[in-house]
Parts: structure tokens; sequence; C-alpha cells
């Protein structure tokens, strides 16, 4: 039994799309990847806050002062690697709401 074509999203309209259409579309997608990487930051640093080293492998004051960047460095890093797929569906929801799904 192949679930793939149950599992799959809807794909757009094959109309033609306008140039405002297709800006909306861009933001709507940049949008819904910056929300994912914002949630994926998020999940990352409470993961991460209880984590220490033992001295000399600790950072000390300065490993706390950097340690949310690094958090959303690896966050951005995985959204551009496919991410959990959480800004597909946002995007979907998104598109929904501006009537170009």
């Amino acid at each position: 039994m192949d679930l793939a074509p149950a599992l799959a999203l809807p794909t757009a309209p094959t109309q033609e799309l306008t140039a405002e259409q297709l800006a909306k579309r861009g933001k709507i997608e940049k949008t819904a990847k910056d929300f994912e990487a914002s949630f994926l930051s998020v999940m990352l640093g409470q993961m991460f806050k209880d984590v220490g080293a033992e001295a000399p492998f600790n950072g000390g004051h300065g490993e706390a002062a950097f340690k949310s960047f690094l958090g959303d460095a690896m966050a951005k890093q995985m959204v551009k690697n496919g991410g959990i797929g959480l800004s597909g569906r946002v995007a979907q929801e998104m598109l929904k709401l501006q009537g170009l799904s």
C-alpha cells in the first residue's frame, strides 16, 4: 500500500501567478523559514541550558554570553538543510489565510 500520494502536500493551482502573488509567496516562505529557525533556536537553547563542562573545557562567562548565537546559527543551518518540516506547514496555512493556496 503506497501512502506517498496521500501524505503529499497539495500543489498550487496551475493558474498563472501575478508578480504580486509571487512576491507574497516568497515573503511567506521566508517568514515560515524564519519562524522555524526561531522555534528551533528556542528548542536548542532549552536543550543546552544545563549542559556544562568542567574546567578547563568550559567557556565561563564568554560561553554563556555567546551560547545563544551558537543556537541561532545551528537552527538556521538546520532549516537550510530541510529543518523538521515545520516551515512547510506554516507556509501552507499562511497561504490559505492570504487566499493563495
